[in-house]
């Protein structure tokens, strides 16, 4: 009974700490300037956030080694876009292929949808002759679909659905969240606050689907195929239906990015995208979503804004401050994540989620109450 007390009381304790959160968010974004480079981090990180536990989905609960996730966010960015530009629009955007073939516009949660659910059904099809493979093998092959898939986007014959190696641009971006008055002016800010809302409700389904039956299931198939399907699990079933539901939320994400960078482009969706989720994935801890999560933020934070004073020249005096340069911000920043690697083995959270480290806190609060007495 005490456990299940705790484990209560963690939860809801847990709730309460993300909704104070977002109610920091949501104060955050009317009182400081929109042009804060804290905005940018909550928003890219909110992104990463969701494309990372659904990578965490497959490599740290179901045990799938899987590098396809710039292809299937590739594909949720390029599907959102296309079905959400305005037809008064097409025009300007389709310049070179007289306007292109899609003659009509989708409500933005609408086609976030629908590019979940054409990133799902390309891991399906992909998902039916690679998922036999194992390890690197299937690393690769998933690797190998993400850089085909990029160029495939790009060929000029489907140039009137992707506009070829054209941008996508004037889709519903963050921005469009924002109140505004009659003259123009925004009233009330949630370009910062929606981004965090969509991501944290996909990441609440993810966590519920662990913790049910499936995902128990997939638990078991990670720790052991062979007793997993003694048990009567069906593996081949099982791994293709998360590997599916890893790439519905992937494309979500890359419909997200999409608002958040306000373009789209095939080329940006290089393997160095799908390095940078699993980075963050691992010093997060694979196996935990907490973890994931928070790592987004930091890596975002300490890539694009912290260290960010490391690519421009310092002088003191007359003194030139030594390697700040174009470039240096990269070498720290590598050097400071062969650091957490090394001293963090397991990643910042290991396997442990936010109400274990709340369950942690109140054990040790206990523990010092009991020395003091």
């Amino acid at each position: 009974m005490n456990t299940k007390k705790r484990l209560t009381k963690g939860q809801v304790l847990s709730i309460v700490i993300i909704a104070a959160i977002y109610a920091a968010v949501f104060i955050l974004e009317q009182i400081v300037p929109p042009t804060s480079m804290l905005f940018t981090v909550l928003k890219k990180g909110a992104t990463y956030a969701l494309v990372a536990v659904s990578m965490n989905l497959l490599n740290g609960f179901t045990g799938i080694f899987s590098l396809g996730q710039a292809g299937f966010m590739l594909i949720g960015a390029y599907t959102f876009s296309i079905l959400t530009v305005p037809v008064s629009q097409r025009e300007i955007v389709y310049q070179y292929y007289a306007g292109g073939a899609v003659q009509f516009a989708l409500p933005w949660f609408v086609a976030m949808v629908f590019a979940g659910l054409a990133a799902a059904l390309f891991a399906f099809l992909i998902g039916l002759p690679v998922l036999r493979l194992k390890s690197d093998y299937l690393a690769i092959a998933t690797l190998g679909f993400a850089e085909i898939i990029r160029a495939v986007f790009q060929w000029d014959k489907l140039g009137p659905i992707t506009n070829g190696s054209n941008m996508l641009r004037l889709f519903p971006t963050f921005n469009d969240f924002n109140i505004t008055g009659a003259d123009g002016q925004v009233r009330v800010y949630f370009s910062t606050l929606a981004p965090m809302l969509i991501s944290g409700v996909c990441i609440a389904v993810i966590v519920l689907l662990i913790n049910s039956t499936f995902g128990r299931a997939l638990r078991s198939i990670k720790d052991d195929e062979i007793a997993a399907e003694a048990m009567g699990i069906h593996l081949a079933s099982h791994k293709q239906l998360a590997f599916c539901v890893s790439s519905f939320f992937t494309g979500v994400g890359g419909a997200m990015l999409a608002m958040y960078q306000t373009t789209v482009q095939a080329k940006s969706f290089t393997t160095a995208m799908t390095y940078e989720i699993l980075l963050i994935v691992v010093i997060g801890g694979i196996g935990s979503v907490t973890g994931s999560c928070i790592s987004s933020f930091l890596f975002v934070a300490a890539s694009e804004w912290w260290l960010r004073f490391l690519d421009q020249k310092q002088m003191i005096g007359n003194f030139e401050v030594p390697l700040l340069r174009n470039g240096f911000r990269l070498v720290v920043f590598s050097i400071i994540i062969m650091i957490v690697v090394l001293f963090f083995r397991q990643g910042i959270m290991g396997t442990k989620e936010l109400p274990d480290l709340i369950r942690g806190w109140q054990r040790r609060g206990k523990g010092k109450e009991a020395q003091g007495k």
